[in-house]
């Protein structure tokens, strides 16, 4: 674990980032992407990763863990890095984890295949249908990429 009084920075547009320092990411000895447990001034708790960006290491803070955690770029913040051993899983929805059944063993051995970030996108897309013909749509969409070609 570490822990880390920094500035919470803002790097384009809208996204902000709390820079690492590199001995604390060679310290964790996972190389250069380290997938980290972050708790923001002791309180809001995310999973995320530190990850090289911009001659730097960075782990990024969304709009919605900084609306969580009560902070803004320019501050001051508390940061704990636990490295994350845990396995990443998506949140499949019903209908989504319905279809990928009726899709047949292969279907599921290809969507259990997917990295968690692939996976959490097609999650992401289907439940960000904003009427029930698109969200059908997108889990269709879903299936068909990961039946077998004939």
């Amino acid at each position: 674990m570490v822990v880390l009084r920094t500035e919470l920075v803002a790097t384009g547009g809208t996204t902000t980032g709390i820079e690492v320092p590199e001995d604390v990411v060679l310290a964790f000895e996972r190389g250069k992407r380290v997938p980290v447990v972050v708790t923001l001034n002791g309180g809001h708790t995310y999973r995320g990763s530190v990850a090289s960006y911009q001659g730097g290491y960075w782990v990024g803070v969304s709009a919605a863990h900084r609306a969580a955690a009560g902070i803004e770029a320019g501050e001051q913040v508390d940061v704990e890095l636990v490295v994350d051993d845990e396995p990443r899983t998506a949140d499949v929805p019903a209908d989504l984890a319905a279809a990928l059944a009726a899709g047949g063993p292969d279907v599921s051995a290809a969507w259990a295949r997917l990295s968690y970030s692939k996976q959490n996108a097609h999650v992401l897309a289907v439940e960000g249908a904003k009427t029930d013909a698109t969200r059908a749509r997108r889990v269709a969409a879903v299936v068909a990429a990961l039946a077998p070609s004939r």
